[in-house]
């Protein structure tokens, strides 16, 4: 027998949790053998959220509601989810019923073979024409200069042995990537693949608005790649050089050919390029700088306000608030 662990980060996600929770039960049965628990973290919810979720604990003993303070953001949430799992192996999955949660009895079939990572990689998708641009792009760009073992179209959707889960809550990156540090593990992960469905109206809209996506893709980047700032290395090189060239053809024709040096646009065009240019650089390396600052404050990277257990639906305040979720006792 096995102890199975299912995390889920909730934000604004109330009318799907019913219908998730049901098909987790299903789950279950169908894998009659081993226990489970299904671990709910509200992410700072202003929706009715964290209330759906506490009632539904009150008659699934197998539930465990973890609160957050605030909105610290989907990879924060999937962590302090980590942190308060105790099973064998640990599936995480988004709460919009996207990802079909039957595929997590395929993934723990590849898990009892001895593999400790086992991703659910998109085939394709069902979302609109931007979003599925937007995200194979960026899932390109990231194969192509972070990290090789990416899948083609990414995932969000994973099962991992206890010993990564436990080598994840031991990483105390502030603006950690958890999909990239899943790859960075290594543990030559098993893949199976599925089709995303495009999300029911039911169950709401989507809350990852186009702000969230620009910050995901600078942070993935920053923690996995030193290609931004060697980009803007080469492209410092680059507008070096032409303006160089440039200038010597002035000096040239100035000197010997007598050609009047004229042109104040031309001039201030130049100038436009190269303080864009710059500023750019500057942008580039305050990504870097910033993300430095923040991993020397030693900030919690998420705060637990309270865990409600399943059945009783208690509340149990952390001894301290403040403390991350990892280093808080299971509960």
């Amino acid at each position: 027998m096995s102890n199975i662990s299912i995390v889920v980060p909730v934000y604004h996600n109330a009318p799907s949790l019913a219908d998730l929770l049901k098909r987790f039960q299903d789950l279950a049965s169908r894998n009659a053998a081993d226990g489970f628990e299904f671990v709910f973290v509200d992410d700072g919810s202003s929706d009715n959220s964290h209330a759906v979720l506490s009632q539904l604990a009150l008659v699934e003993q197998r539930m465990r509601v973890v609160k957050l303070s605030r909105n610290f953001g989907s990879n924060a949430a999937v962590l302090a989810g980590l942190s308060q799992t105790t099973g064998d192996a640990v599936a995480v999955i988004a709460a919009d019923l996207q990802d079909p949660p039957e595929l997590i009895h395929d993934m723990l079939a590849l898990w009892r073979t001895g593999k400790k990572v086992v991703l659910a990689e998109r085939q394709g998708r069902d979302d609109p024409f931007l979003t599925s641009l937007f995200a194979n792009t960026f899932y390109a760009l990231f194969r192509r200069f972070a990290i090789r073992t990416m899948p083609k179209h990414g995932f969000d959707f994973f099962l991992m042995d206890r010993q990564v889960c436990n080598l994840i809550n031991g990483i105390q990156e502030s603006n950690a990537y958890l999909m990239g540090l899943v790859l960075w593990l290594g543990f030559d992960p098993a893949v199976v693949q599925y089709r995303r469905r495009e999300r029911e109206r039911r169950y709401g809209v989507s809350m990852w608005t186009l702000a969230r996506k620009i910050k995901y893709f600078v942070d993935s980047f920053v923690a996995f790649s030193y290609f931004p700032i060697r980009a803007t290395s080469l492209l410092g090189l680059g507008l070096s050089a032409v303006g160089f060239c440039y200038a010597s053809v002035i000096v040239f024709l100035r000197l010997f050919h007598d050609v009047p040096v004229e042109g104040w646009a031309s001039l201030m065009v130049v100038m436009l390029v190269l303080s864009g240019a710059q500023m750019v650089m500057m942008g580039v390396l305050g990504e870097y700088m910033w993300r430095n600052l923040d991993e020397t404050r030693k900030r919690p990277r998420f705060i637990i306000e309270r865990v409600t257990k399943g059945e009783s639906a208690r509340d149990e305040r952390p001894p301290n608030p403040a403390v991350e979720g990892i280093n808080q006792e299971h509960r």
